[in-house]
């Protein structure tokens, strides 16, 4: 018989330890493939908890897997641990003030993700092994979920065959069931080669691939009103040719981030936008090289594992803050403003009330929540095995993701609490699988019935390999 409070009580006598793994990621922020003391930090404590553990995953170097157990189900919990680029602040301070450095900073939780995925991955290998129950847990520690699509690679080589069920979690201003609805996403980068010029002698004689790149900018802005409403289109040009405007730009490349609803969208999307490329290329006169650099699939719900977590989360209850923790949390909320406080409710789908400054209440199970409009590499798991994730609070309510509000919340002790309550929903949903045969059976044939109709292509193409230098 399964006791759930057994296994939160052992997430309570971790929990010093992986508030300190959390704010030591917080203070070394890596970005995408480049997260190599932060996955040194998880390495070092999936061996100090008694894991077995493989390194360099599918060849990514700072991908890392640690398992425990025998026989049995096999229950994966994800993590991650990358940054972002500009957003650096200094912990616990209501205005920007970013630290010195190169400026990067975890505004979107991920220093928390990871620890409590992996706290929740602790508590479960010390149950299965003092009350004799077969199964298998597995932490793996996943790098490059903004931008990098590491779990996209991870699935094309295999390493979650033989699991039966995934369990993850996203930092959140609610507590709740993440909702499985995520776009599809591809990056592709357009290299346009021209021919460089004097821009005044012989303008004539130069064939400028800057240009190349604003006209393909251009098209892409006039597809945008005959493509679907949710799907989006972004760019970054890379090198926009030097800084001497009077030289001809001989080379240019930008990259386009395309999302959309699904992948057959997203695949008649990437056709249209190639299209254009090819268009702007032929107007000046340039050539044009495209590389995809990474893809992601959208999310794959099960129901079974849903209502799974949900029951947890009721269970457990909200998070346990305090005066102190809601009085730091209004300070954060002042720097926001009345639009963001309202979007954070909506997208949850919960009634706005004001002068609330943290979660104090689990998002019902059939709440209507806003579509959202990101993307994520666990979609690519979720079409692989059955996958659940929860949204855990560790924020003020209305805090925006990729903030440097957000950053500066991620070593406050609401965000700790936070973090430890979301391992707690992870670890009794792990439970719940592991005695009950019949909810791995019911999510597994829900997970079957959803690939059935629609079979998982990776979007990743076979050339393409994992962009180990993408933040070089």
């Amino acid at each position: 018989m399964r006791n759930t409070e057994e296994i939160w009580r052992r997430i309570d006598a971790h929990q010093d330890e992986f508030i300190a793994l959390s704010d030591r990621v917080w203070e070394t922020p890596e970005l995408c493939y480049g997260e190599f003391q932060s996955c040194a930090e998880h390495t070092a404590m999936l061996k100090a908890q008694g894991f077995a553990v493989t390194e360099n995953v599918a060849g990514i170097p700072t991908a890392v897997m640690g398992e425990s157990g025998e026989d049995g189900p096999v229950i994966a919990i994800l993590g991650e641990y990358d940054a972002l680029p500009g957003l650096s602040q200094e912990a616990g301070v209501a205005e920007q003030r970013p630290l010195p450095g190169p400026g990067y900073g975890h505004g979107c939780g991920h220093n928390l993700l990871g620890s409590a995925s992996l706290l929740a991955a602790t508590a479960i290998k010390e149950y299965l092994a003092e009350n004799g129950l077969k199964g298998r847990v597995r932490y793996y520690g996943c790098p490059a979920e903004e931008g990098g699509a590491a779990k996209g690679f991870m699935v094309r080589a295999g390493v979650f065959d033989d699991v039966d069920i995934a369990i993850s979690w996203h930092p959140s201003s609610f507590s709740g069931v993440w909702e499985p609805a995520s776009l599809a996403n591809t990056r592709i980068d357009f290299s346009f080669t021209g021919r460089a010029s004097h821009a005044a002698a012989s303008p004539h004689l130069g064939r400028s691939a800057l240009d190349a790149v604003e006209l393909m900018s251009v098209g892409v802005n006039y597809m945008r009103e005959h493509m679907p409403s949710d799907a989006r289109v972004h760019a970054a040009i890379l090198d926009a040719g030097g800084i001497a405007p009077n030289v001809v730009q001989a080379f240019a490349k930008v990259r386009y981030l395309i999302r959309a609803r699904n992948l057959p969208e997203l695949n008649q999307l990437i056709g249209r936008v190639k299209k254009i490329a090819e268009g702007a290329a032929l107007m000046t006169e340039t050539a044009v090289a495209m590389k995809t650099i990474s893809a992601v699939s959208n999310l794959l719900g099960n129901t079974p594992l849903e209502k799974a977590l949900h029951d947890n989360l009721s269970r457990l209850g909200p998070p346990p803050y305090d005066d102190l923790d809601r009085a730091r949390a209004t300070e954060f909320q002042a720097t926001l403003s009345e639009e963001d406080i309202e979007s954070s409710y909506r997208r949850a789908g919960m009634p706005y009330k004001p002068g609330t400054t943290l979660c104090n209440e689990i998002v019902p199970l059939d709440a209507k929540t806003a579509p959202m409009m990101g993307s994520t590499d666990v979609g690519d798991v979720s079409w692989a095995v059955p996958t659940v994730q929860a949204r855990g609070s560790v924020y003020a309510i209305g805090t925006p993701g990729h903030s440097w509000q957000l950053t500066a919340q991620g070593k406050l002790p609401a965000a700790h609490k936070g973090m430890v309550h979301v391992a707690k929903v992870m670890a009794g949903t792990a439970l719940d699988v592991l005695h009950d045969e019949t909810l791995l059976a019911r999510a597994k044939a829900d997970h079957q019935a959803r690939v059935t109709r629609t079979p998982y292509v990776c979007p990743i193409p076979d050339d393409v390999e994992p962009p180990i230098q993408m933040s070089a």
